[in-house]
């Protein structure tokens, strides 16, 4: 899964529950080994699954019909199509990146491996250098004209220069430039990043001519900006109909010059693929229970257990199925953000957790659905920290003794734990003694700060209306301690404007972690990325610890090394106290009318892996009624 598709998802959902996997980079190492030679995928794990020449993925069904539309419900709003400033600028539409190919596609039944598909080849030095793609000569654009280096060229400087997330991504990648016909090399600033080859490998490539060209009223595009204007792309989807911020559909391209592709057969199957957003979460289910859309992802405990008891459900015209998550790790949690001197003491930090009563939470409005998440890689537990450090992970803390808190090296990390009356007094008691240690004491049955009199305001915000009722059962707990506390919701614009802009105390933020973390890491936790707008570092972590431990994850050399980097670095976030945990599920909940089929055999790291290998399945829309495809 590549990285913007793991942040996606980890959006989405809750937890993931891979099992450990005795991965060797050491495999890897060994091919580096090898002469530079050309090579139809990519691999850190083992060897790739899938020879040169195969004929499809294992998990789709080669022969599977095309037709009919697949609608999905998104919730807020949209204001651009432009994929490179999606993270900066407007509120990008779902699904855009369908109009678009890849250099690699990712294979869903393994870890961390990919596939040509702009490329036909790719080939690397022994020390991981830099890395030269050959595209295909047949790869083309929907209004004909071939894909070519200089497309990838710019369109590596643009998402480098424009795109907060694939900036941190490509740090250390200094330049692409055209070293043949249809060949890109990728440079990089040092060696030994085993991951950066699979890293650009993942750049979704836009027209040049196009975006350097002027629209249809004569007016010069421009790559850094929003627009609302159907893009050109390569991809097997286009834009058919739009309406701004209330639905987009778009329709298979019959020419796409990849369909034949053995990374494409089987896939991308409807006609049309259609978005429909709602402003309201409550609306959007009950559009979904009227067949106004076809299927859902449901990320609410409380609608999971209450809200599908109709009798489409009973009559089997509607399918609830849930399906595994084995491709990521989930860290949710309610973030604080550091760049405002009342979080920059650990200590209040801590308080905030002291006063969560997750298991109360847990039992009144999730149906007691959860576990609490106790890791940053929450559902991967082969690079969770457990107990105490050892073996080189205690040699790499003890690296940086002088910049971890104490109880890194003498305690494990536990989050506190309610659940009972006696248990929540404590616990509150305990947030009350972390407040004054830090500074504050109670007036008027107020937190207020010892030496200016201020009280402690803090404001919850959200733009999910469905998430206001976590914030306003944490609300009162808050208040105990002495808290003034505010919750705000607002629209999807302007919460992304004020994340952009660093203009919040406390948001609910979720952070997805492969199986082999790298590079993304320092998009997350890195001191660089704390000040960049648009960064998944929302908290503004600048921590020299931490950068120390994202480095050794980076350049490990073995799965040894990578694991106990990684369990480090969970210590040293988790010690800080950063955020204050929330939850995880390990299962997908989705809900569809039932009108499609899927491969008998899933893809094991694909989850639902819907729509791209579902189809549209006659017999049982006959079956089920209502809609028709478009």
């Amino acid at each position: 899964m590549d990285r913007r598709s793991l942040m996606k998802t980890a959006l989405l959902v809750l937890a993931g529950g891979p099992p450990a996997l005795k991965s060797a980079l050491q495999i890897s190492a060994a091919q580096a080994r090898e002469p530079a030679t050309w090579r139809h995928g990519l691999s850190k794990l083992s060897n790739l699954k899938y020879s040169a020449g195969f004929k499809h993925f294992e998990y789709v069904n080669p022969n599977a019909p095309k037709g009919g539309t697949a609608s999905q419900i998104a919730l807020g709003s949209f204001d651009n199509f432009n994929l490179v400033v999606g993270g900066a600028k407007g509120t990008l539409v779902g699904g855009i990146e369908s109009l678009y190919d890849t250099l690699m596609v990712s294979a869903l039944d393994e870890v961390a491996s990919s596939y040509g598909l702009l490329a036909e080849a790719v080939t690397f030095p022994d020390d991981f250098s830099s890395v030269t793609y050959r595209l295909r000569s047949n790869a083309k654009w929907h209004d004909g004209k071939p894909v070519t280096s200089e497309d990838v060229i710019f369109s590596f400087d643009a998402f480098k220069k424009l795109s907060p997330q694939a900036a941190a991504g490509y740090r250390q990648v200094t330049k692409a430039e055209k070293t043949g016909e249809r060949e890109v090399t990728f440079h990089f600033d040092g060696a030994g990043n085993r991951e950066l080859p699979q890293v650009v490998g993942q750049l979704t490539v836009l027209p040049k001519h196009w975006w350097e060209g002027t629209d249809s009223e004569g007016k010069k595009r421009s790559v850094g900006e929003t627009t609302l204007e159907p893009p050109l792309g390569s991809g097997p989807y286009r834009i058919k109909e739009f309406s701004a911020g209330r639905n987009i559909t778009y329709e298979r391209v019959q020419s796409y010059w990849g369909k034949d592709l053995n990374v494409n057969t089987g896939r991308d199957n409807f006609d049309n693929l259609r978005y429909e957003y709602f402003r309201d979460a409550t609306i959007a289910i009950e559009a979904f229970k009227g067949d106004l859309v076809d299927w859902r992802t449901e990320n609410s405990a409380k609608n999971w257990a209450t809200a599908y008891d109709f009798s489409a459900v009973t009559e089997k015209r509607v399918i609830l199925e849930e399906f595994p998550i084995n491709s990521i790790g989930l860290m949710q949690a309610f973030a604080f953000n550091l760049r405002r001197d009342k979080f920059k003491d650990p200590r209040v930090r801590l308080a905030f957790n002291y006063a969560f009563d997750f298991e109360e939470m847990n039992k009144k409005i999730f149906f007691g659905q959860y576990t609490r998440t106790s890791s940053y890689f929450e559902g991967i537990s082969e690079l969770s920290a457990t107990g105490l450090p050892g073996g080189r992970e205690l040699e790499l803390l003890r690296s940086v003794r002088d910049k971890v808190p104490a109880e890194v090296f003498t305690t494990p990390f536990s989050n506190p734990v309610n659940g009972s009356p006696t248990a929540v007094r404590n616990n509150l008691r305990e947030a009350l003694r972390l407040f004054k240690e830090a500074g504050y004491e109670i007036r008027n049955q107020q937190i207020v700060n010892t030496k200016t009199g201020g009280p402690f305001e803090v404001e919850l915000l959200t733009n999910a209306p469905l998430f206001e009722r976590v914030y306003l059962f944490y609300k009162p707990s808050l208040e105990k301690v002495g808290i003034t506390v505010a919750v705000r919701t607002v629209d999807q614009a302007q919460y992304e404007n004020r994340l952009r802009t660093w203009d919040f105390d406390i948001i609910t933020f979720g952070w997805g972690q492969s199986l082999l973390p790298g590079n993304e890491q320092r998009g997350y936790w890195g001191s660089a990325a704390a000040d960049q707008a648009g960064s998944d570092n929302v908290m503004g972590i600048k921590n020299p610890a931490v950068d120390a431990m994202i480095e050794k994850i980076i350049y490990a050399k073995t799965r040894e090394e990578l694991v106990a980097a990684a369990r480090a670095l969970d210590r040293i976030l988790l010690w800080n106290h950063y955020v204050v945990p929330q939850w995880s599920y390990s299962k997908l909940r989705t809900a569809r009318w039932n009108r499609f089929s899927h491969p008998e055999t899933m893809p094991k790291y694909g989850m639902s892996a819907f729509p791209a290998v579902w189809w549209w399945d006659a017999e049982k829309a006959t079956k089920t009624g209502g809609k028709r495809p478009l």
